[in-house]
Formats: C-alpha cells, sequence, structure tokens
C-alpha cells in the first residue's frame, strides 16, 4: 500500500496543470468545394485552414494574441 501514497497527489498535480491550459483556438476552414466552416480542429482531409486563429466559434473575433493579427506597415 506504501507504493501508491504518491499516487494521488501525483494526480492532483497533473489535474491541476489542466486547469490553466487556455481554450483552443478556433479556425475557418475551406473545403475544395468552397464552403466555409469554423471550427477548432480540421473537418476532413478535403479542407484547407485559413487566415489566423478566432476566440469564438463563429470566426467573428481575431485572437489578439496570435502574432499573424498584429498589422503590418506594407514594407
Amino acid at each position: 500500500m506504501k507504493t501508491f501514497e504518491w499516487l494521488l497527489p501525483a494526480l492532483f498535480l497533473a489535474a491541476s496543470a489542466v486547469a490553466f491550459a487556455g481554450p483552443a483556438p478556433w479556425y475557418q476552414w475551406r473545403s475544395v468545394t468552397g464552403a466555409t466552416v469554423c471550427a477548432q480542429t480540421s473537418p476532413g482531409p478535403a479542407w484547407v485552414r485559413l487566415e489566423q486563429p478566432f476566440v469564438d466559434p463563429r470566426c467573428q473575433r481575431r485572437d489578439p494574441s496570435s502574432s499573424n493579427s498584429k498589422t503590418r506597415s506594407g514594407k
């Protein structure tokens, strides 16, 4: 029984690390037929991810922490 005394604290430590994780980003995906959807993961092999990440499931608000969302000077 002593060999499992570390198991419960280790499980609590692992669970607490997950609590600090942020939400997964949302992306716009375009199919080969031209249809677009907003999803966190690829809808399938015939879909291509577009642009930078979004913070909402409607793909309306861009993720401000994304390096691609910063404005460029055009030079």
